[in-house]
């Protein structure tokens, strides 16, 4: 609760010293709207939530069964190159990607995160994971 207090003060911050760029000929809600969600996506990336959901993420994909040393270093690696992997995608690419993929958000609710179209997110889903793929094949270099 007060993490969201702190971001809308923050926002409300961001609009009122950005007014000056307003134009006036501009939808004012469309203008609000992008920029606040653009200042969460930027905090959203500087803040532990991304650590947050890492840990989550490597939770998730651990198996039920009590694995040796090696496979847990084995795991260890594969989850780091994973997420070197995802590093290296476009911002609103790799957003998807998590959202839908790790998350396990559905693709309106992606949609409806994100701000853009169904067929948006579906697009930048699948071509974030075919780049991912070819980071991975490759790596992580790239």
């Amino acid at each position: 609760r007060e993490e969201a207090e702190d971001l809308t003060q923050e926002i409300f911050l961001k609009i009122h010293t950005s007014l000056a760029k307003f134009d006036p000929e501009k939808n004012l809600t469309a203008w609000v709207l992008t920029l606040a969600k653009n200042h969460l996506i930027d905090t959203y990336r500087k803040t532990k939530q991304e650590r947050s959901q890492r840990q989550n993420f490597d939770e998730y994909v651990q198996p039920d069964l009590e694995p040796g040393p090696e496979e847990r270093l084995m795991a260890e690696a594969d989850r780091r190159l994973l997420w070197q992997g995802l590093d290296k995608l476009p911002g609103e690419t790799r957003l998807a990607v998590i959202l839908r993929e790790i998350q396990g958000k559905s693709y309106e609710e992606t949609a409806a995160i994100l701000g853009v179209p169904v067929g948006t997110v579906k697009s930048r889903v699948s071509r974030g994971k075919l780049q991912l793929a070819q980071i991975l094949r490759q790596g992580g270099e790239q």
